[in-house]
């Protein structure tokens, strides 16, 4: 099952109850929340109003949008707060990021150090329930495939796993080529239509890509969520035509992996 969902930080502007309530009205099932915009880590207050808030509306809260990237000062500390305000939020998953350089330009000693610190996390996440998921983007030692394979494989935690988006620019036949290659540890994909760079655009203007992403996950037959990252504007006003868009693409591509006309 490929469960539609949201990313909070979609519509920073929003408050918490606002958001859930556009997300409920245009169809949407779960929420991911953002550290840096709706829940602030150590803010168990909020953690709890806005669990209480997505449960009442009838939607589940997908993951903790953290902005953790394990290269700066009192790891431990943030850490701890990020884990506990995933756990008051009700979250099944954390969402951290690998660092914040490009693979290319980390040496050696800067990476082992990182990948320390992540396994360490994941550790201590993994023995509270929380599963892991590392953000697949740039500037970060999730920047291209090969490193980021070479990185779930250094920190070695089942309870580990990776988002997948496309990369800003890339091409659709690299963007599915990379999703292919780390698909059997991809929990959660990131959703949205940038082209050729960051413009933001109609979901259906990539429906191509999304419709070969979504039979690929399909046919794999893996649970995940799809959350809607970015919309046209940031206008809360498009969200169900978006919603509506992320829907069709999801039964096409399951109406392919069964053998049938994905259009």
């Amino acid at each position: 099952m490929i469960r539609p969902g949201i990313c909070s930080v979609t519509f920073r502007a929003l408050d918490s109850a606002a958001l859930v309530e556009v997300s409920a009205q245009a169809g949407l099932e779960c929420i991911e929340w953002s550290g840096d915009a709706h829940v602030r880590p150590s803010d168990l207050d909020e953690a709890h109003s806005v669990r209480a808030l997505t449960q009442r509306a009838g939607l589940d809260v997908a993951s903790y949008g953290s902005y953790l990237r394990f290269d700066g000062t009192d790891e431990d500390g943030a850490n701890a707060a990020v884990i506990e305000t995933a756990l008051a939020m009700g979250a099944p998953r954390v969402r951290v990021w690998a660092g914040s350089r490009d693979s290319a330009d980390v040496d050696a000693e800067e990476r082992a150090l990182i990948v320390d610190r992540i396994r360490a996390f994941v550790d201590r996440a993994a023995a509270t329930g929380l599963e892991v998921g590392l953000e697949f983007h740039g500037r970060t030692l999730t920047d291209e495939v090969s490193s980021t394979e070479r990185l779930l494989t250094e920190v070695d935690r089942e309870a580990l796993r990776t988002y997948w988006q496309p990369h800003q620019g890339m091409e659709q036949a690299q963007a599915v080529l990379a999703l292919r290659r780390v698909l059997p540890r991809v929990s959660t994909i990131h959703v949205f239509s940038w082209w050729p760079m960051a413009e933001r655009l109609p979901l259906g203007e990539r429906a191509d890509l999304w419709r070969e992403v979504f039979t690929m996950l399909a046919a794999e037959g893996t649970d995940r969520d799809a959350l809607l990252e970015f919309v046209p504007g940031d206008d809360p006003r498009v969200l169900a035509r978006e919603t509506a868009t992320l829907r069709e693409l999801i039964t096409a591509g399951a109406r392919a992996a069964r053998g049938g006309d994905p259009r």
